[in-house]
């Protein structure tokens, strides 16, 4: 009687519960016999147990990681406070946006087209650099010559355009960095288009040798499919303007291509590109220019409590019209250009969100150009013999330049402050892979986290 309750007779009642003599009991509620959480010996005081040794949630002991919750709840709050900084904006303001405004922009007199001209001269470059490639590949032309008449094109890609801007007073500040964009990537897309010959006519020559091909000449020729081309039959109008406007800054005589034009895709993208252009020159025109405008006063007087405040406000609209910027230009933009002309590489961008040090943020936003500079900067430079960190600070100090070369030109004003702000990310990115912790691997092997020296 009195062991009617203990462990055998609550076997002895699972084994008649269970059926057939050797099927398998069910568990028990709480199975756990551990004295230290109040367990032992499976006992009527088990069924009232409701507590066990765990960490609370947000302890980096515990393990848990879902925090989707908390991210909603932030960008409620975000919806939030800036819609109450939109409504401040139009009590205070008004309407602001005016589209027709933005003509002014790109056009000081509607008879004078300077940065259009500009842009239509470009192709004069273009043409040069087919044809030096052209005697180059036929042999009427020394390496050489051809070399220093490629850089010579090059050097003047960046120069005439800036002469331009500088001299003509007709032209804007906007239609001048307009017209420096694309001169800027003519310079690259021309760049690459003259190593990859390049490197073609080195394979050429080592197979006429009887050697193996160089590595960069394997990479340069592309995927040749049924339709594919081969070096010299890529120096052609068609081949070189395809690639002007394809959305890549490294040349390929065969580039992957998609087998048909999306019509729905193409259509989603280009409402994005109208919806989000009309968007980002509303929030300027609303809420950026009043803003810039109220702070010229604080930075005359030098009131560093009013400019830090200024600055501030400022950091809001600024985050969100580059955030917008960045989804119409890499994904909108460049998507329609690549399922127009059916390229196939879509990886514009990678996940730069989740950033944890300066130098993985530049490798991730804007894949073009990373994979110009690796391909046509970085790697030629550890070639020849430089560190890693000599090629990867020398990245950075041409990224400056070109940095300071839209701004200051098109502004006429020469400070430096595009090239020091770039050049900073050399000894920050340094810092920060010196100095990083690795959080996920410490945890792994149950240590606490290291910083390394």
């Amino acid at each position: 009687m009195g062991d009617r309750g203990g462990p055998a007779a609550g076997g002895g009642a699972r084994r008649r519960r269970g059926g057939a003599p050797g099927a398998r009991p069910p568990p028990d509620p709480d199975p756990d016999p551990d004295p230290a959480l109040g367990g032992g010996p499976a006992g009527p005081e088990q069924e009232f147990r409701c507590h066990k040794l765990q960490e609370s949630l947000l302890s980096s002991a515990s393990g848990y990681s879902n925090y989707r919750g908390v991210l909603n709840w932030c960008v409620i709050m975000l919806i939030l406070s800036n819609a109450r900084l939109f409504l401040e904006n139009l009590i205070k303001y008004g309407i602001l946006v005016d589209p027709i405004q933005v003509v002014s922009l790109f056009l000081k007199d509607p008879y004078s087209w300077p940065s259009l001209c500009l842009i239509i001269v470009a192709n004069v470059f273009a043409v040069v650099a087919l044809t030096l490639e052209r005697r180059l590949a036929a042999g009427s032309m020394s390496e050489a010559a051809g070399a220093f008449l490629h850089t010579l094109n090059l050097v003047a890609i960046l120069f005439f355009p800036a002469a331009v801007v500088l001299m003509v007073t007709s032209i804007t500040p906007v239609g001048s960095v307009f017209a420096l964009a694309i001169y800027t990537v003519l310079f690259l897309k021309l760049f690459s288009f003259r190593d990859v010959n390049g490197w073609c006519r080195q394979r050429r020559e080592a197979k006429a040798g009887g050697q193996d091909a160089a590595p960069e000449g394997r990479k340069a020729n592309g995927a040749v499919g049924p339709s594919g081309v081969t070096y010299p039959g890529n120096l052609t109008y068609g081949n070189l303007y395809y690639f002007l406007f394809a959305p890549t800054l490294c040349y390929e005589l065969n580039f992957p291509r998609s087998p048909r034009i999306r019509k729905r895709f193409l259509l989603r993208r280009l409402f994005e590109m109208l919806f989000f252009i009309q968007l980002l020159v509303g929030l300027i025109q609303q809420w950026m220019v009043p803003t810039i405008q109220n702070s010229m006063k604080p930075f005359r007087d030098m009131d560093y409590s009013r400019i830090i405040e200024r600055l501030l406000k400022l950091a809001v609209p600024n985050h969100l019209i580059w955030l917008i910027f960045f989804y119409w230009f890499f994904h909108s933009c460049l998507n329609v250009v690549a399922e127009v002309l059916q390229f196939g590489d879509r990886e514009f961008y990678r996940d730069w969100w989740n950033s944890e040090s300066v130098t993985y943020f530049w490798q991730n936003w804007n894949i073009p150009v990373h994979k110009w500079c690796l391909r046509h900067f970085y790697k030629p430079m550890l070639r020849r013999g430089a560190s890693k960190w000599a090629a990867q600070a020398a990245v950075f100090l041409a990224s400056a330049f070109f940095h300071e070369y839209l701004v200051s030109v098109p502004l006429k004003m020469f400070r430096l402050w595009a090239f020091m702000g770039m050049a900073a990310q050399v000894p920050a990115g340094e810092l920060r892979e010196r100095g990083g912790v690795d959080l996920a691997d410490h945890r792994a092997a149950g240590r606490r986290p290291h910083v390394r020296p």
